[in-house]
């Protein structure tokens, strides 16, 4: 087994959350992954060396300078009532709506989704928001939220 069930998700309230209420067509589309399989795709995807953001060093891409390109705000466009994903994100991340796409909070805490659902739900995925990386399958396109209000995007270095 790949995924927990919604409802057996700890952290599901930040997809039921009634100021941000999420589809039931979307919430079935979006699949927080198992402890396991979590840990499989970070390792794959991510970080064979840290197990989250704050312990990335420069042997990992997400720690290389030379991975991020852009630094701008996504914590004025999450406090609006508009649920536009931010400029910035829309612009780096030209992905199509079916692209499979990981929302990674730490090496066991990933969410598998698709583009269009996450863009539609953005704000939801970003309750927390202590240096979550966004990753498209298949694509080298990144971005990572900061608790300060930042996010970077740039190019995955393998």
């Amino acid at each position: 087994m790949n995924y927990i069930p919604m409802n057996e998700y700890k952290k599901a309230w930040i997809f039921r959350h009634r100021d941000l209420p999420v589809t039931e067509e979307d919430l079935a589309q979006i699949k927080p992954m198992t402890a396991s399989r979590s840990d499989e795709v970070w390792r794959h995807l991510v970080s064979e060396m840290s197990t989250e953001p704050d312990h990335f060093t420069n042997g990992d891409w997400a720690g290389n300078k030379k991975t991020w390109q852009q630094l701008e705000r996504w914590q004025e466009a999450w406090d609006s009532d508009d649920m536009a994903l931010p400029e910035v994100l829309a612009e780096h991340l030209d992905w199509e709506g079916n692209t499979v796409v990981y929302f990674c909070y730490e090496s066991d805490h990933i969410i598998e989704t698709t583009w269009e659902v996450y863009r539609r739900n953005w704000k939801n995925f970003l309750f927390y928001d202590d240096g979550p990386l966004l990753l498209g399958r298949k694509r080298r396109q990144v971005a990572q939220f900061l608790q300060n209000g930042n996010v970077k995007v740039g190019e995955r270095q393998d």
